[in-house]
């Protein structure tokens, strides 16, 4: 049986190679970018997948895909809402943080 760490070291080298091999297919790649749905930021179109209609960059797809084969998750959507939630909390902290920087 693997550990949750041996089980995400594959999952990196797989992902990695995925990336590797879109750039090796079609090199112009490299300057192709889309918005990730999972993580809402300007990635690179190399080693993305789209799951549901959700497309996702390089590193979600190694969040998703180390979710999957750990059972942490069922669907992409999941991880999406959960990234959402850290994103929301990221946000409050951010503007809280300002806040006291600006009373001070």
């Amino acid at each position: 049986m693997k550990s949750e760490k041996e089980i995400a070291e594959e999952m990196a080298l797989v992902v990695e190679q995925m990336r590797l091999d879109d750039i090796e297919d079609n090199p112009d790649i490299i300057d192709e970018y889309f918005d990730c749905d999972c993580c809402g930021q300007n990635k690179c179109l190399a080693g993305s997948i789209e799951y549901d209609g959700y497309r996702l960059c390089n590193d979600c797809v190694l969040l998703a895909e180390t979710g999957f084969a750990l059972n942490k998750i069922k669907s992409v959507k999941e991880l999406i809402d959960a990234i959402e939630d850290r994103h929301l909390a990221d946000l409050v902290k951010f503007v809280r943080d300002e806040e006291k920087r600006e009373n001070n």
